[in-house]
């Protein structure tokens, strides 16, 4: 398991600040880099920030929008669908590693010491970036937004698993971040299944208004169109249910 980390906010604030920087540069070089709604980010926490995970770039994309806000990520301790040549991006810029499907309390104290901080924390409700349309939420985010009383921001991610096929073929992608507006904060009053059934309505409803940020082929389980919904078929079971990552 992860050593317990040390929940500082802001940290590492030097290294974080030439990491933005890089990616962004990085990211006009290799392809057509948008970014609609950047007026709606906030100035200041506590804040939880939102985005579905299709591809290995999209936390790159969420911090480098962020800039020059020193936001805190929470992810999977091992990345198996990143190339190994990024893994240094991880180091430079930090994050709190959790093994997925262990019921790790690292991502909730981190959440609860950034937000009592008034900081901001990112975390990708789907738990990893397996599908390319937007799947049920794990519990995560809903929890810690509700815990937390924190406002919530919506991102939509576009045109990421694009980046690196069309690259190969000569031609440059278009990646776009679409930042929606700030909600919350929200609550889940109440104990026991009274209290899950909030939290897993607050969660349909991140993914709801990350759905609005994205194009409808991409909307999966929260789609209108019956067709795309039945596609989505299978896409909901969760891979590190019957193995925890990290056993």
């Amino acid at each position: 398991m992860p050593n317990e980390p040390v929940y500082k906010y802001p940290r590492m604030r030097l290294s974080r600040r030439a990491v933005q920087g890089i990616t962004n540069a990085v990211f006009h070089m290799l392809c057509d880099f948008r970014v609609i709604g950047r007026e709606n980010f906030p100035d200041e926490g506590p804040l939880l920030v939102v985005a579905n995970h299709f591809s290995f770039l999209d936390p790159v994309a969420v911090l480098t929008v962020a800039a020059p806000h020193p936001i805190e990520f929470v992810g999977g301790f091992r990345t198996p669908n990143a190339p190994e040549g990024v893994s240094w991006l991880r180091k430079a810029y930090g994050y709190y590693p959790v093994f997925r499907g262990t019921g790790s309390q690292i991502a909730f104290r981190a959440a609860d010491a950034v937000f009592g901080q008034r900081g901001m924390l990112a975390i990708f409700p789907e738990g990893s970036s397996a599908h390319p349309i937007l799947r049920p939420p794990r519990g995560g985010a809903a929890f810690m937004a509700a815990r937390s009383g924190a406002r919530i921001l919506p991102i939509g991610l576009d045109g990421f698993t694009d980046v690196f096929p069309l690259l190969a073929k000569g031609k440059r992608a278009t990646a776009t971040v679409r930042i929606g507006e700030p909600f919350g904060p929200i609550e889940a009053p109440g104990r026991g299944r009274k209290r899950r059934q909030l939290l897993d309505e607050i969660g349909h409803d991140i993914m709801r208004r990350i759905r609005d940020l994205i194009p409808p082929e991409r909307h999966g389980h929260y789609s209108d169109d019956p067709e795309v919904r039945a596609a989505a078929a299978g896409t909901e079971v969760f891979e590190w249910d019957e193995k925890p990552e990290g056993t």
